[in-house]
């Protein structure tokens, strides 16, 4: 990775072009959908039909100009534009040239991220890294049982964070925002990490910890499973029982058929992370089909093999590689009064939520014995603004999570909720056809126009909440609505809103053209907020390299790119 590449001028640099663009365009993605009609958003930002937008949109998909094109203010049309937005009016005139600056001021635009692949190998191929050992445990991949979502994040940022323990020679991982523990139990029985899975939930550190405790009964049997055909032998009976009996303990957990090795599982290990997104197979005789007597067999002797390895292994804390751990933390958290036999660890986060993403940044950076940091967030609409001009998000208290470079602080840059919620849109997504709900938002703005015109602009604490999903018309909708808000029925009939519908509906259209609008400039608003983490890392004098990476693909994993952080000295890593 070149340094001129990564380097804390060239990322400033990019994050002028990006802020540079957003300062013209960020408008369309502030503008809040239930005002669509209300405050006539078509007619205030766009000179253009919208057939043309989303005929523009559909066919022009090369979108590949320099972000240095854009610098020159013009698009060589008679009128003077700015990213395809006229200079004097402030309204969309060419489309093409919104999009073409698009993608040349997003993240694939910009050139800024380096692959998983060009990461891992730059992580392998230095003095300090020594080769990446995994525990034999027979994981292969396999999406038989497991959301194939999931399965790719496990296994792709795993990898990575395994890496990172290598190349600083620590064996603790710090997993910020664990949830369930997927990501945690894979780097503790894949690669034998000491994981501390933190989580603000009682009941997530709960259920990771119960699950770990099956996927770890479940691994030892297999294993004992695989090694057994390995060596041609026949499993005796009390292996096959270590089997058989994990499936009525636990159905959520899949059961080998030893009698058809063909038809177990590839993965069995990545099969069992899957609880509550499993299908489950069907045992071969049903837990329900047993005799008592069987039953209460299988049971005795399940107590009495716990017990055998209760004696055994010294108690229950002996070969604990992953501990759950409920605590809210921040950047001023001391992590030694949470985790008791504390060493030098990496610090990760899998789509940590809003500021929970950039806290886990400011830990890896305040905490001494944090070494390397991986992060992935997501929620960008949670995050909370420094300088918003209402303040509501982020009070004089408070520790803001954007922005987090002394970069844009000084520059006291702003978003916006509504840009920041635009951020969390699937480019790839929509643009594969996994469209937006349009028809929904179409409703929710068309009862804005019934609530200012019968209820005097009416305003509540009250949300309208998810009606759509069971309203069976428009009709249904609002009547469901209006009961929710608690306000006077009497006021309208079916008449007078099905009036609204068919008034409105002809203008839908422009309504999915905007919001495709908005889908083109999500990576742009993800770009700055993500180029503004990696910037605050270049400004750490004891950051020794820093970067952005790829991890997922962003079809099964939308919010698919990492910060990636190293501390340890003497890195030959181009900061």
């Amino acid at each position: 990775m070149a340094s001129s590449i990564n380097s804390l001028e060239a990322i400033q640099k990019k994050i002028d072009a990006v802020k540079l663009f957003l300062s013209v365009s960020l408008s369309i993605a502030n503008a809040h959908t239930v005002d669509f009609y209300t405050c006539d958003v078509w007619d205030q930002f766009m000179a253009v039909p919208p057939v043309e937008v989303l005929t523009e949109i559909t066919l022009n998909g090369d979108h590949k100009r320099a972000p240095e094109h854009y610098l020159n203010h013009g698009s060589g049309t008679t009128k003077k534009t700015t990213f395809g937005f006229c200079d004097d009016s402030k309204r969309l005139v060419d489309v093409a040239e919104l999009l073409e600056a698009a993608y040349a001021h997003s993240l694939p635009g910009l050139g800024v991220c380096v692959g998983r692949t060009e990461l891992l190998q730059s992580l392998r191929h230095t003095d300090n890294a020594q080769p990446l050992e995994e525990v034999p445990a027979a994981v292969v991949e396999s999406d038989e049982f497991m959301n194939s979502k999931k399965s790719h994040e496990v296994q792709a940022m795993s990898e990575v964070v395994a890496s990172l323990a290598q190349r600083c020679r620590v064996k603790q991982v710090i997993d910020v925002g664990s949830g369930k523990g997927y990501l945690c139990s894979f780097l503790s029985l894949q690669y034998g990490l000491q994981v501390y899975g933190i989580d603000s939930s009682s009941v997530n550190t709960h259920g990771a910890q119960e699950r770990n405790r099956k996927l770890k009964k479940y691994s030892r049997a297999y294993q004992r499973h695989s090694k057994a055909n390995r060596t041609q032998t026949v499993m005796p009976p009390s292996g096959q029982e270590d089997l058989e009996d994990i499936a009525p303990e636990d159905n959520s957990l899949p059961e080998l058929d030893q009698s058809d090795p063909a038809s177990a599982p590839e993965d069995p290990f990545l099969s069992a992370l899957c609880v509550g997104m499993v299908e489950p197979t069907s045992p071969r005789v049903p837990p329900s089909e047993l005799s008592l007597e069987e039953r209460e067999r299988r049971k005795r002797e399940n107590l009495e093999r716990k017990a055998r390895s209760w004696v055994n292994s010294g108690g229950m804390g002996s070969g604990m590689l992953y501990s759950p751990l409920t605590s809210y933390v921040t950047a001023e958290t001391e992590l030694k009064e949470i985790i008791g036999e504390l060493e030098d660890a990496v610090m990760v986060g899998l789509h940590t939520c809003g500021d929970l993403a950039p806290s886990t940044l400011r830990m890896f950076v305040a905490k001494r014995e944090l070494l390397s940091v991986c992060s992935v967030g997501c929620c960008y609409h949670l995050l909370s603004e420094e300088f918003d001009p209402t303040r509501q998000e982020c009070p004089s208290s408070s520790v803001c999570g954007f922005p987090l470079s002394g970069y844009l602080r000084e520059q006291s840059w702003f978003c916006g909720r509504n840009a920041r919620m635009s951020a969390c849109l699937a480019l790839e997504r929509v643009a594969k056809g996994q469209g937006i709900q349009m028809e929904s938002l179409f409703y929710r703005a068309v009862l804005h126009v019934i609530l200012r015109d019968h209820y005097s602009s009416f305003k509540s604490e009250k949300r309208v909440g998810n009606v759509y999903s069971k309203a069976t018309s428009f009709v249904d909708y609002v009547w469901r609505a209006l009961r929710r808000l608690e306000l006077d029925e009497s006021k309208l009939s079916d008449g007078v809103i099905q009036g609204y519908h068919d008034t409105y509906r002809p203008r839908m259209v422009e309504m999915e053209a905007f919001n495709m609008l908005k889908v083109t400039l999500a990576p742009c608003i993800e770009g700055l907020i993500l180029l503004d983490r990696l910037c605050y890392l270049k400004e750490q004098e004891d950051v020794a390299f820093s970067t952005l990476v790829q991890l997922f693909d962003p079809l099964l994993s939308p919010r698919c790119y990492g910060v990636v952080g190293v501390k340890a000295p003497g890195t030959e890593l181009s900061k």
